[in-house]
């Protein structure tokens, strides 16, 4: 298709994504990593969210934004759009759901199928939209009334394309396997099941991937820790390009609602035959490790195993014996709580190494949405980290490291979870806030993990220390998986991957078949893998333009041929749907906490300013944890300026002063249920009122209230990310993500804040007569309880202690 153009003939075409905005406007994503261009309304009539075009610049507008007109239409992914069936003047037509799509789908009368006025639906587009006429289309699915329960599930799974149904073929795979583990798949493994391993996950899990089990050790002649993390092996039963892989891989990761997960794997396998249930044998994958006292990994070794899960704990009740080893908790557990004793042990050891490290570990505020029967929320309340959360993250976060190490010397190709270092931008606003907040600290050019972890700590008893915090944590990257090793920034490793949940993280699953591939002697192969998607190429354009610090190193290019290239595009698929899944999650929690707070219009509430923008402030209520908006309009007739260095609002006349940390009393105005958005009204100013410093007193008022910026303020789906800076991983906040939230995942969710190897023990004839350095060291000797195992392992060589905590390696005879 193509829109005719006056003056474009001598300017420059750009190719780009279009992404819309609920006030009519839009903007197009450029190719190349520049600026975005600004579409006006009247050229957003013609085009859709997430339609590829070509456009010309033609002006900037007075905010200094190149504008542009569209030239041509190249593709237009959105064949589907959800939405609510209405009915006006006689006229149907599907509102919808996303609002960055601008416009409503015209639906003949004969189109409408079952569909009743007011109930959600997806729409198939049969005529695109134009500059004068709105998009034509007809229903294809019911989703059912607004109000259903799990509803929002179900538009948030199609809105952003999360793969929720599990092909024939895969299903059918999956009604093939076995109940239980057979004799023919305890060979060549060893077992484990008289090990006393112990699973310990929340109160509401359903799979589990991992189990743990520590035990006192020599280490040389001075005193350490066996620590034994047991993985479920999914990749025994999943191969490579079955059925079930080709589906685990198109969904790249589970997706985690309240009430409701949509899971990568069938659940025959998720919770049954790979999930580590109490009481059953279950195949595994071991990572064995001789810790230090200094919680330096000495030596570990990886091999294919049966076990036997002694028991299942949650977090809250491994807490409980930590604290009171005499109470009732531990009376009932007596014959584990040394076991559990041993784990904390070793947990003390791997935190001092954390520690010296200088791993960025921020404490923020996670919470957790508990609904009723009916999926409507009853409360939100904190996570709360314990002793037990952490003891997992330190056991899987080593697990994940020695995998890392694994592959990094194996010569195979795998993925890396890679967590640069802040960009020049983020580093360039940090030192600017930290010199406007007289800190006293700041970062070097080429700043290290422990330069982050040596501010949290200086100002950890400042009023503002919250508001800083937050601040550091913004300036952390995304973390992303890759074939190129580059590191983790916030863990401060220098080679990073992710192990430890199979079940749940194909990145994980690949990990597992590079291993048991090097086990083996065998090189693994990726198999014939389905084309990325939109997401996919959206990130690998972000990514490919990053720019490095003048002092460090270009970002590393894949180089190796196709094999690589085909790494690097599952890293970035992985990625790029790890993304998606956060989205639809953030979503539905949006959702959620709209409707909840619907009951709550009118009423008054004391919080706490988390972020600042141009166009207002977000404030997140002490009681319920929910966040809102008080549009600068809302603050009083001052004229606020917003100050980029402090991220604070000013008024110019009064002086009064808005920034993150700062102490209000809101009252509930308004919820947007489409528009997921909930705007606050400040009943009582907390700012911090101080003179203005250029004569604010003697200014005139000025007529309008707010910020030029605020005439046109950004789609509310892109608020909080204007506010913060995009999601980073945020280093280890779910003990299960060991590494990221999310989280890093960055972060936070900020990961989730804010997203945390040597040879089998088998005999030297079975690995095979390679001549090529031995990437592992000598076997370690088996915990205490396993017996007839002599001949498959030796005891842990005692040597010096490798540099930078590296396990040391023993070249093959």
């Amino acid at each position: 298709m193509n829109l005719s153009t006056n003056s474009a003939s001598a300017t420059e075409e750009i190719e780009g994504s279009v992404q819309g905005h609920r006030d009519g406007h839009g903007y197009v994503l450029r190719d190349d990593g520049e600026k975005d261009i600004y579409i006006p309304a009247n050229e957003m009539r013609a085009v859709l969210h997430k339609d590829r075009v070509k456009v010309i610049v033609v002006r900037h507008d007075r905010r200094g934004r190149p504008e542009g007109r569209v030239t041509e239409i190249i593709e237009r992914p959105t064949k589907t759009i959800i939405g609510r069936l209405l009915q006006e003047s006689g006229v149907w037509l599907v509102a919808p759901e996303d609002k960055r799509y601008g416009q409503d789908v015209l639906i003949p009368a004969n189109a409408t199928g079952t569909a009743k006025t007011g109930q959600v639906v997806v729409a198939e587009l049969t005529e695109s939209p134009a500059l004068f006429g709105q998009p034509v289309g007809r229903i294809t699915e019911v989703l059912g009334e607004v109000d259903d329960a799990g509803m929002e599930i179900e538009i948030a799974v199609r809105k952003y394309d999360v793969p929720h149904e599990f092909s024939p073929e895969c299903l059918e795979q999956a009604k093939g396997l076995p109940d239980k583990v057979r004799a023919i798949d305890r060979k060549q493994r060893i077992d484990l099941t008289d090990v006393p391993l112990v699973t310990i996950d929340g109160e509401d899990a359903r799979d589990f991937d991992d189990a743990v089990y520590c035990e006192p050790a020599k280490v040389g002649r001075a005193k350490g820790w066996r620590l034994l993390v047991a993985i479920a092996d999914v990749s025994h039963y999943v191969r490579t390009g079955s059925a079930i892989d080709t589906d685990a891989y198109d969904r790249a990761t589970s997706v985690y609602f309240p009430r409701r997960v949509i899971p990568m794997l069938p659940e025959k396998l998720s919770n049954g035959l790979c999930s580590l249930n109490p009481e059953v044998d279950r195949l595994c994958m071991v990572c064995d490790m001789l810790v230090t006292a200094k919680g330096d990994v000495h030596a570990y070794q990886f091999y294919p195993a049966v076990m036997h899960s002694h028991a299942r704990f949650t977090y809250t009740e491994v807490a409980a014996i930590l604290s009171n080893t005499r109470g009732p908790e531990a009376q009932r557990r007596s014959a584990r709580v040394p076991d559990l004793l041993n784990l904390h042990g070793v947990y003390q050891s791997l935190l001092k190494a954390r520690q010296a490290r200088g791993a960025v570990d921020f404490e923020t505020t996670e919470t957790q949405i508990v609904c009723d029967d009916n999926g409507r929320i009853e409360k939100i309340i904190p996570r709360t980290r314990n002793e037990a959360h952490k003891l997992i993250e330190e056991a899987m976060l080593a697990a994940n490291v020695c995998s890392a190490d694994f592959i990094a010397q194996s010569g195979q190709n795998g993925l890396f979870r890679v967590h640069d270092s802040p960009s020049v931008e983020k580093q360039e606003v940090l030192r600017n806030y930290l010199k406007a907040m007289a800190v006293g600290m700041s970062i070097s050019d080429n700043p290290r993990p422990a330069e982050f972890q040596a501010i949290a700590q200086a100002t950890k008893d400042r009023p503002d220390a919250p508001q800083i915090h937050t601040m550091l944590l913004r300036s952390m990257m995304q973390a992303i998986y890759t074939p190129v090793n580059e590191g983790h920034f916030g863990l401060a490793f220098e080679a990073y991957t992710h192990f430890t949940s199979p079940i749940r993280r194909y990145p994980d699953l690949l990990v597992h078949r590079v291993i048991k591939s090097e086990l083996e002697g065998k090189r693994y192969r990726l198999p014939v893998l389905p084309t990325p998607g939109e997401a996919h190429a959206k990130l690998a354009k972000r990514l490919a333009n990053r720019v490095s610090a003048p002092n460090q190193a270009p970002r590393k290019k894949p180089a190796g041929g196709a094999e690589l290239l085909a790494w690097e595009a599952a890293g970035l698929h992985c990625s790029a749907n790890e993304r998606r899944a956060d989205e639809a999650s953030r979503d539905v929690e949006s959702w959620l906490k709209c409707k909840y707070m619907r009951e709550h219009l009118g009423e008054e509430f004391s919080g706490t300013v988390t972020a600042v923008t141009t166009f207002g402030i977000f404030v997140t209520l002490d009681a319920m944890y929910v966040e809102g908006l008080v549009h600068i309009t809302e603050l009083g007739g001052d004229y606020f300026k917003f100050d980029e260095m402090r991220q604070e609002l000013r008024g110019e006349r009064s002086g009064i002063r808005y920034a993150i940390g700062s102490r209000l009393r809101v009252q509930v105005s308004r919820v947007d249920l489409d528009g997921r958005r909930i705007d606050f009204r400040l009943v009582q100013e907390g700012g911090e009122a101080q003179p203005a410093r250029s004569g604010g007193g003697k200014r005139d008022a000025r007529p309008q209230r707010g910020t030029r910026e605020e005439r046109s303020p950004r789609d509310e789906r892109g608020r909080r990310e204007e506010a913060s800076g995009h999601r980073t991983e945020r280093p280890e906040r779910n003990p299960r993500d060991a590494g990221a939230r999310q989280a890093g995942d960055a972060q936070p969710h900020v990961e989730d804040s804010n997203d945390q190897a040597m040879d089998a023990p088998v005999s030297r004839k079975d690995r095979g007569s390679r001549s090529k350095p031995s990437l592992l060291m000598p076997s370690l000797p088996p915990p205490s309880p396993i017996e007839g195992l002599k001949a498959s392992v030796r005891k842990a060589a005692t040597g010096p202690k490798p540099p930078s905590g590296k396990p040391k390696r023993k070249p093959r005879r």
